[in-house]
């Protein structure tokens, strides 16, 4: 028995190096002189994806073997998922001389290492799927080998907007990099689809019962849109805890990210069911290729045989990764030759690609994913509804031919929680609060958009157009929205801070859109027509007529008449002043009869003084048209004499000011700090006012200058009193008249949708139609000032007497010159007479010169007395 001890104590010995060296990964290969070296890996072995990981990079190292005849060691720690653990073993592995470290899984660990791996100048290849970008320079020798989820982000607000949610709950473990690194991604991709994150939850990693209490705050709010970021482990235990406080039924919608999702082919079918219909997001798994199938027939099988505790046996992304990522240190490896430099620098020019894809590092990270695949948890497992892509949007494929849309919709119907036929609204109405508690104004100007009368102690009437407007908006509403009017008696501006004190849930009534209100409230899209004017009292403009005879026409209109009246005369005398000795003499003279007959065209025909035709044809024509003129301005002249025209009493703010003048305002509005603080009025010169009627009073009376309304109270204001008041002045841009609810609140959009429905549906404008013509004056309304005549009215006269003047003249223009041609011809003609007859007469001289010369020259003279 003794001499069995010995032999007993080197079996146990053996028995428990080989263990380790089963769990390290190592082999008794240490001794082979084809060991190119030792790679170090640091994962949570008891996580799936620790497990997947494990079978993944011991089967790269393998293949590398089968291709290169060069052995690797790989040397597996477990960090239980404990920065500190990882940190210990980082060193253990350090110590033990390995050449690079793969992993761990989150950047909690990743930190602690990388800081021991630069030291020693150690690559460290983490999987963690979030770096700062900070990291490569503090610690040069880490690489991220996990595609960051800085795009999936974008992936579930593409989710988010497809659906008009607005609002969405974000729950992260509190441990994780997320909040710090990725959160800002979510909120600004969130941001850019108009919706936001109405709550951050933090769960802590470990079981603990403020689980049950964050939920159960989260399902007395409002918000139904939960996107969930957590291990797999933690996940488990809030969807059980969920679907325990149903939370999975009807009208909530859960999205899941890549830690979750990519897991849930491995996911048990307790989880299974605790998840039904939620949406998930995961990293796209390129199933294709030889490569990829005799990959996934050899992880099966082994990963069953060395976890047969799990219920499946697929790769998921994760074993990809971690597959690349063994791959591209031994190919480093073979070609560094263990330098630890040249090693790194193999590593960051690596440019393939791998099982999970493109392989390549861009500042020490792998490049981002830019396809994402959408699942939906229902049954017994999950459907594939599509994928999505960066800058292109869904698809239900990524063939070629593939069709991209930015909504998701056109990836099928999706399997809600609760399985309802409808798509959730992604809000509904908190618990702890039904009904809603609306406040309404009792102190408004103007009875007509908001009364409220008490009629006995428990029964109030609240009636008005506001009233009216909100209770048609509410019946435009998908879902029924019960509500309870309080009366308000205070300013507009308390009544609204009694939202944000949590006293009301809303305010109805005239309630302007300021800025200033934002502070504790949100509003709707206006319900009335925006602006602030200036209402005076009207007095007569006809006071001073010594000019009133120039006011039938425009200034264009008198000088175009003087114009064509000019141009006629100076016609007529052109074609007149040859027959006619009247229109001869001096400059003077004739200057004076051309104005003379330009302007006595507008009296006499003179037809019987005219000696052309075309003098008769221009003055008809243009007679015509001054009778028409002289009709037309007699008719006007008639009609500005007659008609009594009003007139503001003050044109602009600038004359109030200047003049120092009392103006007034509604209570309670916003007017009295905007009338100091942006049109500058003196504050003592302002006075509050309570009612219509008193309005009214001090305009007429004179103890105000003007009145400032909003445009739709100033609209109701002239309705009553139509004749003694008008507007002046520009219009001032202020905000409308709109509902007010609690800042962020989900009603505000559903409300101002509906809204919108009201207004273009025509009955808006009824009911405002409805009230004007309740207060509509009795008085006729004064008629609208004559306006002056412009040269636009009389266009074509004009053109038919200018045309036939310039016929005219161009007719005889033409006429004079063939007459003055005539008469160049016969003078031309004479000229060339005269010079011909010149010319003969002075050859038939130089002929007789030239006899009479011969004769006396010659000795046969003939002599009449001496005859032969």
């Amino acid at each position: 028995m003794d001499k069995l001890g010995p032999l007993w104590s080197f079996l146990v010995f053996v028995f428990i190096f080989t263990q380790k060296a089963r769990v390290n990964g190592s082999t008794n290969t240490a001794g082979n002189d084809n060991v190119l070296g030792v790679i170090g890996a640091i994962i949570d072995n008891s996580s799936r994806v620790g497990k997947e990981e494990s079978v993944a990079m011991k089967m790269a190292l393998e293949d590398f073997y089968v291709k290169f005849n060069q052995r690797l060691v790989l040397d597996i720690r477990d960090s239980q998922r404990q920065p500190i653990q990882a940190a210990l073993e980082a060193k253990n592995l350090i110590s033990a001389q390995v050449q690079a470290i793969l992993g761990p899984q989150t950047w909690e660990e990743t930190s602690l290492v990388a800081d021991i791996g630069s030291k020693t100048r150690t690559p460290i290849l983490s999987f963690a799927d979030t770096t700062p970008k900070w990291a490569p320079e503090r610690w040069p020798f880490l690489l991220q080998a996990s595609p960051n989820e800085f795009k999936q982000m974008k992936a579930v607000a593409a989710i988010v907007e497809s659906w008009e949610w607005r609002q969405v709950t974000v729950i992260y473990e509190d441990r994780d990099s997320f909040a710090s690194r990725v959160l800002p991604h979510l909120s600004n991709a969130l941001r850019e689809v108009g919706a936001e994150i109405s709550q951050l939850v933090a769960l802590p990693p470990f079981a603990s019962s403020s689980l049950s209490k964050d939920l159960e705050r989260l399902k007395e709010g409002q918000c139904r849109v939960f996107v969930v970021h957590l291990s797999l482990s933690l996940s488990d235990r809030l969807f059980e805890m969920a679907k325990r406080k149903k939370m999975m039924e009807k009208d909530y919608v859960w999205i899941t990210t890549d830690p979750i999702t990519s897991l849930v082919h491995a996911m048990n079918a307790t989880t299974i069911s605790n998840m039904q219909g939620i949406l998930g997001v995961k990293s796209y798994l390129p199933e294709t290729g030889g490569h990829f199938k005799v990959f996934h027939r050899r992880f099966h099988k082994r990963f069953s045989s060395e976890h047969p505790e799990e219920d499946n046996h697929e790769p998921d992304i994760f074993a990809l990764k971690a597959y690349d990522a063994a791959w591209i240190v031994a190919i480093a490896m073979r070609e560094s030759k263990k330098v630890s430099r040249l090693l790194l620098e193999k590593v960051v020019h690596s440019d393939f690609h791998g099982l999970s894809g493109k392989v390549e590092f861009i500042d020490n990270k792998l490049v981002p994913v830019n396809i994402f695949q959408i699942v939906n948890v229902m049954g017994k497992s999950y459907r594939e509804l599509g994928f999505w892509s960066d800058g292109q949007g869904f698809s239900e494929n990524l063939t070629e031919n593939a069709a991209y849309n930015s909504s998701m919709r056109v990836l099928g119907q999706v399997f809600w929680p609760g399985a309802p036929l409808y798509t959730p609204s992604g809000w509904t109405l908190p618990i702890s609060s039904n009904p809603l508690r609306i406040g309404v104004p009792v102190g408004s100007l103007f009875k007509e958009y908001v009364s409220v009368k008490h009629q006995s102690e428990s029964n109030i009437s609240f009636t008005g157009f506001a009233i009216d407007v909100f209770k048609e908006t509410l019946e435009k509403l998908p879902f029924y929205l019960p509500y309870e009017l309080f009366p308000f008696n205070g300013t507009y501006n308390d009544l609204v801070e009694q939202i944000h004190l949590k006293i009301f849930d809303a305010v109805v009534g005239d309630v302007t859109i300021v800025a200033r209100r934002y502070q504790h409230a949100e509003f709707t899209h206006p319900y009335t027509e925006s602006g602030l004017v200036m209402i005076v009292p009207v007095i007569s403009k006809t006071s001073n007529r010594a000019w009133l005879f120039t006011k039938p026409f425009t200034m264009a209109m008198w000088i175009l008449t003087a114009v064509i009246n000019l141009y006629n005369g100076f016609v007529i005398w052109l074609l007149e002043r040859n027959n006619c000795p009247e229109l001869k003499g001096s400059v003077l003279n004739q200057m004076g009869m051309l104005i003379w007959l330009a302007f006595n065209t507008l009296f006499s025909l003179n037809g019987n003084r005219l000696h052309s035709n075309l003098s008769r044809m221009t003055m008809v024509v243009w007679l015509f048209v001054a009778l028409v003129i002289m009709q037309t301005y007699t008719a006007n002249l008639t009609s500005m004499l007659t008609v009594q025209h009003l007139g503001p009493t003050v044109t602009d703010v600038e004359a109030l000011k200047s003049s120092n003048a009392i103006i007034g305002h509604c209570t309670g509005s916003f007017l009295s700090k905007y009338l100091v603080d942006v049109l500058h009025f003196n504050a003592n010169n302002i006075k509050n006012f309570t009612s219509i009627e008193a309005f009214s009073q001090a305009l007429e009376t004179q103890e105000i200058a003007a009145a400032f309304l909003e445009v739709p109270l100033a609209n109701l204001f002239l309705a009553k009193y139509c004749k003694g008041f008008t507007i002046a002045g520009p219009t001032y841009k202020v905000g409308g008249f709109g509902f007010a609810f609690p800042k962020g609140s989900p009603l505000v959009s559903s409300i101002t949708e509906a809204l919108l429905k009201v207004s273009e549906s025509g009955r808006l404008h009824e009911l405002e139609n409805n009230m004007i013509a309740a207060a509509k004056c009795e008085d006729v309304e004064p008629d609208k000032e004559t306006p002056s005549l412009s040269p636009n009215s009389f266009l074509v006269l004009f053109i038919l007497s200018g045309g036939t003047s310039t016929v005219a003249l161009l007719v005889y223009i033409f006429c004079l010159d063939k007459s003055m041609l005539r008469r160049k011809i016969m003078w031309r003609l004479m000229k060339a007479a005269m010079r011909h007859w010149r010319r003969q007469k002075q050859r038939f001289s130089r002929r007789v010169s030239n006899v009479a010369e011969s004769a006396c020259n010659s000795p046969y003279t003939f002599d009449p007395q001496n005859r032969i």
